[in-house]
């Protein structure tokens, strides 16, 4: 059945975003030609004849079962590689800083390059992703990173370890598309609560490698902790194959057989079906190019910088003011009492004690602590408020981290404004990946990264840096990031809230009722 579009209709679509004739223009002359009506015109759309759904529809109508159970428990896995890679970070500074005796600079321009190797790769892998598939991409990245961060163990100097942790970097936003891959297989209503909860993933990669610090690094050495660290991403290459392409890309690619057959078979473990009729699909991509979503995507870039601005910011500096002892306590120990200080420009060594790892672990809790709370914020409140709220708050908390306080209120200070910068980023993830349309996700997904990563790359220069000149100085910019970031947020042109992922088809009928 052959419907007919009218032409003021035509005129505010091709007004709007211009998407009409590119796909016509992209398409076979013979695709061309069904697409028209017997006058040649473009504007009449044909589809194919009995009922057809959407890979939306599939999804909800399958709704959730066995394969979302094995979906969530393998690709949250993910998070355990790339917060194990991210918080080594964190970890190993001190030991490189004595092994090599490192400025301030030098030790932070370690997490700048492993993020400048994220940012450089983030697009890259968002637009590989779109191209050629999620399922390749995330693959791709657990290898790449777990062999250069092999030879990172090895690393004869400073210049050849910063280098190699730069590629590492690269391996691991290929590795974060892992997220894309997952929201494509979630219904709805589901995933409001599945992704906070895949929080408990990022927290074990964090606990893990902290635990390697406190067990391997005082007997054999941090070389041996990144070496054994190593293993978790070697085990997921193996559990992969469990894992199938997104059916939304392969339909966005045109592949609609592929998409059945993974459809199929997620029905099958699920024990339901599909819904009667043919799976329909392909588009463009360009709708990143349009007017409709040019306001979403400026401002999410900042969003994701301020995210990763302020979670790093608070790992490193956490790692800072106990590794050199600036934090005002008042009932420091005499452990804690020994000041950081610079003779003829070598740093003394003061490597983590078994406390400090106490205190970056309990902190580490925090990420999963208040998971309900998000989760509750992200079905009251909605993902635009929620960004709000906890950014504001989480600024407040950035301030407060400079009160003059005991050993144990130091940590409680801690361990809230991990759990606030922790569920800020995981708000931002969820509200990207559902805001985008799916042949423009990964892509989308990509560029926000990226400028996530430049939020990284500056976070250690403030926080390992300027805070041993001025814990205040070093502070200030975090809180004043969130709340700019925070007013930003009511710009948000949509609100994701229980609303499907869009296909491009989904995107043209928005455009309409924005126009209207």
């Amino acid at each position: 059945v052959c419907f007919r579009m009218g032409e003021n209709m035509k005129t505010q679509l091709v007004s709007a975003i211009h998407l009409q004739e590119v796909e016509l223009e992209e398409q076979p002359a013979d695709i061309q030609q069904d697409t028209k009506n017997s006058n040649g015109d473009p504007a009449s759309v044909c589809f194919p004849s009995g009922p057809t759904y959407t890979v939306e529809e599939a999804v909800e109508t399958i709704g959730f079962g066995r394969f979302h159970v094995l979906l969530f428990l393998i690709m949250g896995s993910t998070s355990i590689v790339e917060a194990m890679e991210i918080m080594l970070l964190a970890v190993v500074s001190p030991e490189i800083r004595c092994e090599w005796r490192l400025d301030d600079w030098q030790v932070a321009l370690v997490s700048t390059m492993v993020f400048l190797g994220f940012m450089v790769c983030g697009v890259l892998s968002g637009y590989v992703a779109d191209r050629y598939g999620r399922w390749k991409v995330v693959l791709g990245g657990f290898v790449w990173s777990a062999y250069f961060s092999l030879l990172t163990s090895f690393a004869p100097s400073y210049g050849w370890f910063i280098f190699l942790r730069s590629l590492v970097g690269c391996g691991v936003a290929g590795v974060s598309q892992g997220f894309v891959l997952k929201t494509e297989f979630i219904p709805a209503k589901y995933r409001a609560y599945l992704l906070p909860l895949a929080t408990i993933f990022w927290m074990t990669g964090s606990m893990l490698i902290i635990i390697l610090g406190m067990v391997v690094v005082p007997t054999l050495g941090w070389r041996w902790m990144i070496r054994i660290s190593v293993t978790p991403s070697v085990i997921l290459i193996f559990l992969f194959k469990f894992i199938p392409e997104s059916a939304r890309y392969n339909v966005s690619a045109g592949n609609i057989p592929a998409a059945v057959k993974t459809l199929q078979w997620i029905a099958k473990m699920n024990r339901a079906s599909l819904p009667p009729g043919q799976l329909r699909g392909p588009s463009s991509w360009r709708i990143l190019l349009s007017s409709s979503f040019r306001r979403t995507s400026l401002l999410l870039w900042y969003s994701w910088f301020v995210a990763s601005f302020s979670y790093y910011g608070s790992v490193l500096s956490s790692s800072e003011l106990l590794e050199k002892n600036l934090l005002c306590v008042t009932d420091a120990d005499r452990e804690h009492q020994v000041k950081h200080i610079h003779e003829d420009g070598l740093c003394y060594c003061i490597p983590f004690g078994n406390s400090d790892y106490q205190t970056l672990l309990i902190s580490c809790l925090g990420e999963v602590a208040l998971v309900p709370i998000n989760i509750c914020l992200l079905n009251v409140l909605g993902r635009r408020l929620s960004l709000t709220v906890l950014q504001l708050l989480a600024a407040v908390l950035f301030m407060m981290v400079n009160i003059c306080t005991t050993m144990f209120g130091f940590t409680v200070l801690l361990f809230l404004l991990r759990s606030l910068v922790s569920m800020n980023f995981n708000v931002v993830y969820i509200y990207t990946a559902e805001v985008y349309p799916t042949v423009a996700r990964s892509l989308g997904m990509g560029f926000c990264t990226s400028f996530s990563r430049i939020g990284g790359m500056i976070a250690p220069f403030i926080a390992q840096v300027l805070m041993s000149r001025s814990v205040i100085l070093a502070l200030s910019p975090f809180a004043v990031a969130c709340v700019v970031c925070a007013l930003g947020n009511f710009l948000l042109p949509i609100e994701t809230k229980g609303r499907a992922l869009l296909m491009l088809e989904d995107a043209f009928s928005i455009n309409i009722r924005t126009i209207g």
